[in-house]
């Protein structure tokens, strides 16, 4: 039950950065939730990979690295998938960033402070 509501909190995170970002579009809701499970399913498998890649960068960066690497992610599922776009990196990099935001916000609403800790 809890995949299944974070799944759907996710999907709704997604929306709603629809609104706070004009470069980022999604169709319907049900594309949101076909796209917050192959962006779930990119950031599994995908970014440990890219992160241990860039790893001598991200230390570099003092871990800052890592926002480039999610917005690369970000971005790549929108390429994947008709029904999402981002129209460049930078609108990838703000909408990485306000998704985890977003979610992590909602997450707190419906889990409480489980989520939190």
């Amino acid at each position: 039950m809890t995949v299944l509501l974070t799944w759907l909190i996710n999907a709704l995170a997604l929306l709603i950065i629809t609104y706070l970002v004009p470069s980022i579009h999604i169709r319907s809701f049900g594309t949101a939730l076909i796209v917050a499970v192959v962006l779930g399913l990119i950031n599994t498998i995908l970014r440990p990979v890219l992160i241990l890649l860039t790893l001598p960068v991200t230390i570099l960066t003092l871990g800052l690295f890592i926002m480039v690497v999610n917005a690369l992610c970000f971005w790549l599922c929108a390429s994947l998938l008709k029904g999402f776009e981002v129209s460049g990196f930078w609108s990838a990099f703000i909408g990485s960033i306000l998704y985890s935001i977003v979610s992590w916000i909602l997450s707190a609403i419906i889990f409480g402070n489980r989520s939190l800790g």
